[in-house]
């Protein structure tokens, strides 16, 4: 396992208790807006990454649906038009990534709730802008240690489940705990061909885990205390 802030990770959490919204040039793959999410990278393996991320606020609306395909458009809409000025005051918010959407625990032929989320601003974090749309809201998630598995082309239902297929396996295979129910994160707009870069991610719990040689690297765990966890 590579590891990355080895003995500086504790000193390094301790220093993030702000939202980290900043400067896309941070992140090699950020590239499409201003402002990106961002995080310390604890740890890689051949299979996934461990990152922390610091609590962040996000306008996030909810579409129950049969299929990722017919959610995304509503969804996708309605945020849309809150950064374009279905807020309180009317305000024009810039765009940021990542677009984050929290995938239902369901069998194909049934019935979920999903959720999508756009990342606000770092001139927003303190004091967002009231949605006036009832079916978009503001939340603030936790600071969080997250698997992650990175993966290019687009974001569907198919992709989606192979790579999170894929990603709780490896995660199962080193006896890693994490929370049922994975996030599908994509950083591009429908628009871009080359480059694309999507991510799963899956919630830690407990001790983050990096093993790939058979030594174990923890680190502390982040908190979970979120009504509308994204």
């Amino acid at each position: 396992c590579r590891i990355f802030l080895t003995g500086f990770v504790g000193f390094v959490l301790l220093l993030t208790a702000e939202a980290r919204v900043g400067n896309s040039s941070k992140v090699d793959f950020c590239f499409e807006t201003q402002e990106c999410l961002l995080f310390d990278l604890i740890c890689e393996t051949s299979t996934y990454e461990v990152r922390h991320y610091d609590s962040v606020k996000w306008a996030s609306t909810k579409e129950s649906s049969y299929a990722f395909e017919f959610a995304a458009p509503k969804m996708f809409t309605r945020l849309f038009k809150y950064i374009t000025g279905e807020n309180e005051g009317g305000k024009k918010i810039e765009m940021t990534t990542p677009v984050v959407v929290r995938m239902p625990e369901k069998k194909l032929w049934e019935k979920g709730d999903f959720t999508m989320s756009f990342l606000l601003p770092s001139e927003h974090q303190s004091n967002p802008p009231k949605p006036t749309n009832v079916d978009v809201y503001i939340q603030e998630t936790p600071e969080r240690n997250v698997y992650v598995k990175s993966y290019g082309g687009w974001l569907a239902t198919l992709s989606d489940k192979l790579k999170s297929n894929e990603l709780s396996s490896a995660l199962d295979a080193v006896n890693a705990k994490y929370k049922k129910g994975h996030r599908s994160v994509g950083y591009n707009s429908p628009m871009t061909m080359l480059k694309r870069h999507n991510e799963v991610w899956y919630i830690v719990e407990g001790e983050p885990v990096c093993n790939t040689t058979g030594n174990l690297f923890t680190a502390p765990a982040a908190s979970h205390t979120c009504n509308h966890p994204i």
